[in-house]
Order: structure tokens, then C-alpha cells, then sequence
């Protein structure tokens, strides 16, 4: 049986599903449906069956978020692979082509389906036997990609046009990129048009074939950025020069709207790239009433609505509403017709153009070492709730402007003061002074939560020394 390598792309963010998803914790690494991310449902996904054979995957992402591919993916059981980070998104023909020629590197007969780590797929086992299909069709040097049935004229979406046929695998005619509404219930209307998934299954040879011939720009500076990577823990930092000078565009525009061998295999099963809110409205399977909600959300008298609270001590209520996405966030809210669900986008560019954090930043910040959440902060002192990891540790540090007051609530510190090391347990403090070179590690096997208050003349996250670090940060 042919192994096939998966490239997982999460280096992007969705900002049409603000305020959940922001550029400091994207979509794909948040939960929507159930208790695991989209970034975990696709690896999962990728897991070996007993209709094919997975060789392990590349993951390629922003080097922002190399922690939580890595995190997320070890809680899930799955071996985190080769992760590839990019110094800056090139968006996808530059992730691809680069991607695969890693997978080339190893194995000049590499096979390859590259996939969005952001997408809802719930058959897996039907999905397992469309790439089957796909299978046959790329050892006559041919590029599948899989087309799903429309089920509404939307303008979110490209679509692929297919000559007309009844057979699994079908010859592309084209591509058609983000059409307009008028376009897109046109081509609805009609039996040979599919929406593009965005997945694609080749050989490794073929797609470094089609660089070579549409984008050979690309692939140089690809294959020099490859070249003059660094190793860094268990990731690969790409050279930030060569990739500089890659440009952007999507392997759409690239390559896909030139190349001649192209095929479809449609995939006739449910699918969702869940590319906005209402896009989730409909995954969370709305009511008689066309009514979705979330945990600590609540309708009276409404319709064809969205109700969701990402806090458990938060609830919200909707009253009377119409056609309406209510998002509650600890720190933004979320108010919107869902006829402009596409422009939410837009929301985040106004609040970034007004210097307004909560455009790209969450209250919870994460780390290699856990996470901290912001609870309370004036110009004088900040309250933040800190969790970390089991056998984690902070850097050894210090700050010129604030001191540091840490109360432990569940589990046991190991802290370190200047020379003093000490272990303190639950209902127990220590205070840090301002310019103390200190450092705290979870010791244990379990989680270790603690409440820091910080007092100080500047409280900003820059207002830190490292000393030593096993993350290797600055």
C-alpha cells in the first residue's frame, strides 16, 4: 500500500471568526464544535486506516505559533514530525512548493496531500477512500483535488468547473476564484461546478514539475530558504532572506489556474472550512427555530440565530433575534447581522487602525510553558492568572520596573530567588522584588495554577531579562 506524507498548513488566521479567533491564537487552534481544535480534528484525520497509509506529517506554520502545533499535537497523541516555520506568511504556493520539497529531500517518490489545518470533515473513513481514488489518478503524473457539492451560492469559496461526467475522477476545467452572487447561483444551478477544498494530492516530482514551469521564481528561493534553515528545539526555521523575497500568492493563481493535469475526485460528503460565523451556526446543527448556542447562552422568542459565550462565568441572553451572530468573548463582544457575516473582517482593520488591542490579542497569552490570562490591570499593578505545564519552567529572569507577588491555588511551585530555592504548595505566596533575578517551575506531574500580581511603573510583557531559558527565547 502507497504512504501517503501530509502537509498540514497552520500558518494563517481567520479573522472572519473575531473575536474567537485572533492573530495572537488563530482558528485553527481553537476549539468550535467540540473539545478539540480544527488544528487537531486534520491530524487526527491523518491517521493510518485500513483503506490507506499515512507516512508521518509536516506540519508548516508561523513561527508564532510553533508552541501550540507542537502542544496540541502531543495531547493528542499524535508525534508532532517535522514542523516547518515560516519567517513571515507567503500564503500558500510558497508553504506548498516548500513543504514538498522537504518531503522530495527524503523520498524522491514521496506522495503527497496537502490539507488546511482549519477545515471540519466528519466522515473520515469516506474521506480515507476519495483520497483512495485520487491514488490512481496521480501515477499518470496528474494533480487531484477534491471538489465538494455546493449546497448554497457562496461567494466565500472558489469553485471548480468539470467537464461533464459520471465518473469518480473528472477532468478540471478551470478555476473559478471568489465569484459574485450572481455568478455563484449561476454556477450552483448547473450540475458540473464544485466547491474547491483547497486539499490536493500528488506526487512530490510532479509538483516541484509544475513550479518548475508556472512559478520557477518561487521555487528557487524556496529551495534556498530550505537550504539555509536552522534547526531550532524540534523545528525548522526558514532563512528569512531568501524568504523575503518570495511573493505572495495563493497556488491557486500559482499554479493550479495553468497546469494542464489537473483532475477532481468530488467528495459528496459533509464538509466545512468553517470560514465564518455563520459557517459555524450551521455546524452546531441550529434548532427548530434555526436557533445555535453555546454553553451559557440562551434564546427567548428568537430565529435563525447565533448565541455564543466563551466564558463559563459569562452568560448571554438574546431576546428577540433575527438572523443575528452574537459572539461574547472575557474581553470583546460581537454583535453582527448574519447577512455581513463575510465583513467581520473588516471590523478587525477598523479596531486595528484605532490601536484597539483586542483586534489581535486575546486576554490569554500562551507559552511554551503554559499559559497566563490577564485578570485585572490599571497603569500600577496587574492581576494575571498563570498555569503551567507539568515538569515546565519559566526562563530565570528579572524586570527593572516591576516587582512580582505569586500566590499558589492548586498544585506545588519550585522557586527560585536570586540564590534561595524553595518549594511552596497551595495557600502558600512568595513575593519577588523588582530586579531580583528569579525563576518558577511546575516540578510535578500535574498542573500547577497560581494568581501573580505585578506592581510597578511599567507592566509590559518588553520589561523582561533573560538569563537562562530552555525554549532558547531571547
Amino acid at each position: 500500500m502507497d504512504e501517503i506524507t501530509p502537509i498540514l498548513l497552520a500558518g494563517g488566521y481567520g479573522s472572519r471568526l473575531w473575536p474567537v479567533s485572533r492573530k495572537s491564537f488563530p482558528k485553527q487552534f481553537s476549539n468550535f464544535i467540540i473539545d478539540k481544535s480544527l488544528f487537531q480534528l486534520t491530524a487526527i484525520r491523518f491517521i493510518s486506516s485500513k483503506n490507506i497509509k499515512f507516512s508521518p506529517h509536516i506540519t508548516i506554520s508561523n513561527s508564532e505559533y510553533r508552541f501550540f502545533v507542537s502542544q496540541q499535537l502531543l495531547s493528542s497523541g499524535i508525534d508532532p514530525g517535522p514542523i516547518i516555520l515560516e519567517p513571515e506568511s507567503k500564503n500558500t504556493a510558497a508553504a506548498i512548493i516548500t513543504s514538498t520539497i522537504l518531503s522530495y529531500e527524503k523520498n524522491k517518490d514521496s506522495i503527497i496531500v496537502v490539507s488546511p489545518s482549519d477545515h471540519i470533515i466528519p466522515n473520515t473513513n469516506e474521506f480515507h477512500k476519495s483520497l483512495k481514488i485520487g491514488l490512481k489518478e496521480i501515477t499518470k503524473g496528474r494533480i487531484v483535488t477534491f471538489g465538494i457539492k455546493p449546497t448554497h451560492a457562496e461567494t466565500g469559496f472558489g469553485y471548480l468547473e468539470l467537464e461533464k461526467s459520471s465518473k469518480k475522477v473528472i477532468k478540471l476545467l478551470r478555476f473559478i476564484e471568489k465569484p459574485t452572487k450572481k455568478l455563484a447561483k449561476k454556477m450552483i444551478s448547473k450540475d458540473n461546478f464544485l466547491w474547491n477544498s483547497g486539499i490536493f494530492l500528488y506526487r512530490a516530482q510532479d509538483m516541484i514539475k509544475a513550479f518548475e514551469t508556472f512559478a520557477p521564481d518561487i521555487l528557487f528561493s524556496a529551495k534556498i530558504a530550505l537550504k539555509n534553515s536552522k534547526k531550532d528545539l524540534g523545528f525548522l526555521r526558514l532563512d528569512s532572506k531568501a524568504w523575503s523575497e518570495i511573493r505572495s500568492i495563493s497556488i491557486d493563481f500559482a499554479i493550479m489556474e495553468n497546469a494542464k493535469n489537473l483532475s477532481v475526485v468530488p467528495f459528496l460528503n459533509d464538509w466545512s472550512d468553517l470560514g465564518n460565523w455563520e459557517a459555524v451556526w450551521q455546524e452546531m446543527k441550529p434548532n427548530n427555530n434555526g436557533v445555535s448556542l453555546s454553553a451559557n447562552s440562551h434564546a427567548i422568542n428568537c430565529n435563525n440565530t447565533l448565541i455564543r459565550s466563551d466564558s463559563p462565568n459569562q452568560e448571554v441572553v438574546g431576546l428577540g433575534l433575527k438572523d443575528i451572530i452574537t459572539i461574547a468573548t472575557p474581553d470583546a463582544v460581537l454583535v453582527a447581522n448574519k447577512k455581513y457575516v463575510q465583513d467581520i473582517k473588516n471590523i478587525v482593520e477598523h479596531l486595528k487602525s484605532k490601536k484597539i488591542s483586542q483586534a489581535e490579542d486575546s486576554l490569554i497569552s500562551y507559552r511554551p510553558w503554559g499559559f497566563f490570562e490577564s485578570l485585572s490591570k490599571s497603569n500600577f499593578f496587574q492581576v494575571k492568572k498563570i498555569v503551567v505545564n507539568p515538569k515546565a519552567k519559566l526562563s530565570l529572569q528579572s524586570h527593572n520596573y516591576r516587582s512580582e507577588h505569586w500566590i499558589i491555588v492548586e498544585g506545588q511551585a519550585k522557586i527560585t530567588i536570586e540564590e534561595r530555592v524553595t518549594l511552596i504548595k497551595e495557600g502558600e505566596s512568595v513575593f519577588v522584588p523588582q530586579k531580583a533575578k528569579h525563576r518558577l517551575e511546575n516540578p510535578n506531574d500535574f498542573l500547577l495554577v497560581l494568581i501573580e500580581i505585578q506592581l510597578g511603573t511599567y507592566l509590559g510583557e518588553d520589561d523582561i531579562i533573560r538569563y537562562e531559558d530552555i525554549y532558547f527565547r531571547k
